[in-house]
């Protein structure tokens, strides 16, 4: 197979599909600007990674289950506390990740818990190329004692363990039972000081008692959360507060808006 039409073949033989479909127009430049034979296939080689890299983070954002559109593009970052946007970009480059420490987000409802958890957790991806998995604390559980019932807890923790991260979201938000606390707790301890979570919470601390309902066990997890974490409290205005506030506001200044408003 030494003819040279051979080479669109061995190139996919080997699955360097990138190469496959650059390696003509690159050699024209190559020719036409007098490159040497090293530099060529440095241009070669280099668009073929950055090509797998790109189709490696969409695999990756596919399995992350991340929520559409809440990205950092899309946060409004400037409604966060001063405290919480200066932690970010170091959060965002992902050194936690290395520690296996923990996020562990509190705020009331409407707060952007969820949307800075997530748009964390892209950047990561985007940025560190790591697996990551959004998922909310009911359908973890969920996920978990189906995994009991068959007698494949291990190999369910097994599988939850190769996410570099996993967003735990609105932890809290459904009072558990006796079973579902007990796979819940099984599920931190066995990521404590090996892999971070990110965590969400409406439910301060000192609440966490309904969610565990054993004082030991909910002194334990908090423990192992803690131990090793970066805690973001979003006390600012609720961004659905704010947004609502903002469409009364424009209707207001709408022209004919009182008048309309007053003949009904």
């Amino acid at each position: 197979m030494s003819d040279i039409k051979s080479l669109p073949v061995m190139l996919k033989s080997l699955r360097l599909p990138s190469v496959q479909h650059h390696y003509e127009r690159i050699a024209r430049q190559a020719q036409s600007e007098e490159w040497s034979y090293e530099r060529y296939l440095k241009e070669l080689i280099e668009i073929e990674m950055g090509d797998r890299g790109d189709r490696r983070t969409e695999r990756l954002l596919k399995r992350s289950e991340l929520p559409a559109g809440k990205t950092l593009a899309t946060l409004e970052q400037k409604l966060l506390p001063m405290k919480v946007r200066r932690q970010l970009p170091g959060l965002c480059e992902g050194g936690f990740l290395d520690r296996a420490e923990n996020i562990l987000v509190f705020g009331l409802p409407g707060r952007g818990k969820s949307h800075l958890a997530a748009a964390i957790t892209r950047e990561l991806m985007m940025n560190r190329g790591c697996p990551a998995y959004f998922t909310s604390t009911h359908r973890l559980v969920e996920r978990l004692l189906v995994a009991k019932q068959r007698l494949e807890l291990e190999k369910e923790l097994r599988k939850l363990d190769r996410f570099e991260v996993i967003v735990l979201d609105d932890i809290g938000y459904v009072q558990q039972s006796r079973e579902e606390m007990e796979v819940l707790f099984t599920f931190l301890a066995q990521r404590y000081e090996r892999r971070s979570l990110i965590i969400t919470s409406n439910l301060v601390f000192s609440e966490w008692d309904k969610i565990f309902k054993n004082p030991m066990t909910t002194a334990a997890a908090i423990d192992r959360l803690v131990h090793h974490s970066v805690i973001l409290e979003l006390n600012n205005e609720s961004y659905r507060a704010r947004a609502a506030k903002n469409r009364r506001k424009g209707k207001e200044s709408t022209p004919g808006t009182a008048e309309t408003t007053e003949r009904r």
